[in-house]
């Protein structure tokens, strides 16, 4: 499939990245391949992409045999997506809107991978969202996703370490997270401040008898306070001073020390 060069074709619908929207458009192609290559075998794989932009990222997964519904709110690059769908018949689907908005479940109807360069205002939303939710094992099979690399960071994080926090705790309790490729700032249109880097999350299993709930509370509150005690940041969940100390838990520690087991543990006290 001969199509033009991604400069060409921001060049030809007047395309320039939206700093309000958290734009910054990718446009190494075989560096777009290699991330399109990351959930694996994508052939005849529904995959849900958000913020597409101009289809650096979308044409990778549709080279890689993918069946891609694409969510953007930008109508600037409709016209760019409607291209590619011609040179794809059948394989692209494009939706205008905001993906913070819509059902991604119901609109995909089957099982579905997830791959995006995501506009960074709501990057960290949107994958809160993916895993957060009582229901599990999710629709979605993967997450291969973009982020500023100090937000992947947090992802992957382990205990005792800076970056560890929430994010760490609810990507890795339920699933396996972990940092893809790391992207140079100078890959993207316009460069951004920072550096990047693609993270890649599967589901595995829940552990029983924990509400997903209820450890979103248990996370919030312990970090919610990070550099005080776990006696001062969850006294005020009902029971979790009791069950720190039934759990042999010393409420003297502070959250970022305590493992993803131990947050799992202390939830299905209080669950």
């Amino acid at each position: 499939m001969n199509l033009p060069p991604l400069r060409e074709v921001i060049a030809a619908h007047g395309l320039s990245a939206s700093k309000a929207l958290g734009q910054n458009f990718l446009l190494d192609e075989q560096l777009l391949d290699r991330i399109a290559r990351i959930p694996g075998d994508l052939q005849d794989r529904a995959v849900l992409e958000i913020g597409p932009g101009p289809g650096g990222l979308t044409r990778a997964l549709l080279r890689a045999g993918a069946r891609v519904t694409a969510i953007e709110m930008d109508r600037r690059c409709l016209p760019a997506l409607a291209e590619l769908s011609d040179a794809f018949p059948d394989r692209l689907r494009v939706l205008e809107g905001d993906a913070m908005k819509l059902g991604h479940d119901a609109l995909m109807g089957e099982p579905y991978a997830v791959a995006a360069n995501l506009p960074y205002n709501v990057g960290t939303a949107l994958l809160v969202r993916w895993l957060s939710g009582e229901t599990w094992p999710p629709r979605w099979t993967s997450l291969t996703l973009m982020f500023q690399q100090e937000v992947a960071q947090r992802i992957v994080a382990a205990p005792g370490t800076g970056a560890y926090g929430r994010l760490a705790v609810l990507a890795q309790w339920r699933a396996s997270a972990k940092l893809a490729m790391k992207v140079h700032r100078s890959a993207f249109t316009p460069p951004p401040k920072v550096m990047s880097a693609v993270v890649h999350i599967e589901p595995a299993a829940q552990p029983e008898g924990v509400s997903a709930r209820v450890l979103e509370k248990v996370t919030e509150a312990a970090f919610g306070q990070r550099r005080k005690m776990l006696r001062q940041s969850v006294k005020a969940l009902p029971g979790a001073i009791e069950a720190l100390e039934r759990l042999g838990i010393d409420p003297q520690r502070r959250a970022e020390t305590l493992s993803v087991a131990e947050f799992v543990a202390l939830a299905r006290e209080l669950s």
